[in-house]
């Protein structure tokens, strides 16, 4: 039993946060699975990476460019193409769990994040474009991604709302998810076979938090800077702690076991971003703080290879008194949890749309380079 399978045995789900051609041509992916990966996920950033390091889409492209397609066409076109593969891989996974298993997301266009009716079209075309039962779409969790959210989940669609930080923002997304589900059971569709997830990111928080730490930790006497030092690297896995228990005080409860009764499947949360930022802390920083029943962690590739030589420990439901420790000193310390989570998720999307418009731009300069002269 390697380290992906001992995690599962525990209750928790790896993910694979990567994509590529490369990683589908290679068999790469396949051997993952094989391995123990149950799911794939996917943002712009990762596709501009995708495309800036690898000539796999250049024939691709020069078909687009020929055809005469937008920009946007290409981006899109690319995507579903990728994660269409991905999702044919994972096929297997989900068949034998009968949908518990085998996801792959694609994002909409981030662009779209503060239009509710340009994300909810938007993730209409990708789910008819990609054409598979086992794709989630991914619509970020801003206010305006609330209602798209409940209406997306309401049309069948499986959706991963993602770029979640704040636990008030995580319980709108669990209530827009429930909702959906009631609006199907009042239209007359079933509810056991829709999916979601809800996509909590952590690494990007400690980055925010540590930063005005350690600038305190500077200038503090010695016993003050020891224990600022011990709050360093702890306020992301604390706040999905916290939201952790959220999730169980809506999907334990007696309220839900009404939609389970017919089929509901719980909104699970997917632990984002846990690739450490701060080498200091190692590569399976988040690993075992975030380890526990019904919960998925999406890991990049480093942190994947990191994992397969760590014996795993399920220490997120025992470190939940831990974490309103630490979160009640970083308010006694004045660090303001909440504003810092709120800029946060509007710099999220701002960080995928200049990565989308990124992606655009090396496209139109690679479908210039290959057309003929």
């Amino acid at each position: 039993m390697n380290t992906v399978e001992r995690i599962a045995a525990l209750g928790q789900k790896i993910w694979y946060d990567s994509i590529s051609r490369d990683l589908l041509s290679s068999g790469r992916l396949k051997m993952l699975v094989a391995e123990g990966i149950r799911g794939v996920t996917t943002n712009p950033t990762i596709f501009e990476k995708a495309v800036r390091e690898s000539s796999h889409y250049d024939e691709e492209l020069r078909r687009l460019g020929q055809a005469g397609a937008d920009p946007a066409t290409w981006v899109r076109t690319l995507m579903v193409a990728d994660v269409r593969q991905a999702a044919d891989i994972l096929r297997p996974v989900y068949d034998r769990s009968l949908g518990e298993d085998g996801y792959v997301s694609i994002e909409v266009d981030p662009r779209m994040a503060y239009d509710t009716d340009a994300t909810i079209a938007e993730a209409g075309l990708l789910w008819r474009e990609v054409a598979r039962p086992n794709v989630m779409i991914k619509i970020p969790g801003t206010t305006q991604g609330l209602e798209a959210i409940r209406q997306t989940v309401r049309a069948g669609i499986n959706v991963n709302a993602t770029l979640l930080f704040s636990p008030a923002r995580y319980d709108e997304v669990a209530n827009a998810y429930l909702a959906a589900l009631d609006d199907r059971l009042r239209d007359g569709q079933p509810i056991d076979r829709v999916a979601s997830v809800a996509s909590v990111f952590v690494s990007r928080v400690d980055t925010a938090v540590d930063a005005l730490l350690k600038a305190r930790i500077q200038a503090a006497p010695t016993a003050e800077a020891k224990r600022l030092q011990s709050l360093l690297g702890r306020a992301g896995s604390a706040n999905a702690q916290r939201i952790y228990q959220r999730y169980k005080d809506t999907f334990r409860s007696k309220g839900f076991a009404r939609l389970r009764a017919r089929g509901a499947r719980p909104q699970w949360p997917l632990w984002a971003s846990t690739g450490a930022k701060d080498p200091a802390y190692g590569p399976v920083w988040y690993i075992d703080r975030l380890l526990a029943p019904d919960t998925i962690n999406t890991v990049p590739p480093a942190t994947l290879d990191a994992l397969m030589v760590h014996h795993p420990r399920a220490l997120l439901e025992v470190e939940l008194p831990q974490a309103q420790n630490i979160l009640d000193n970083l308010r006694r310390e004045g660090i303001d949890l909440t504003g810092i989570l709120d800029q946060l998720s509007t710099s999220g999307v701002e960080a995928f749309v200049a990565s989308f418009e990124s992606l655009q731009r090396q496209l139109v300069e690679k479908q210039a380079a290959l057309a003929p002269a």
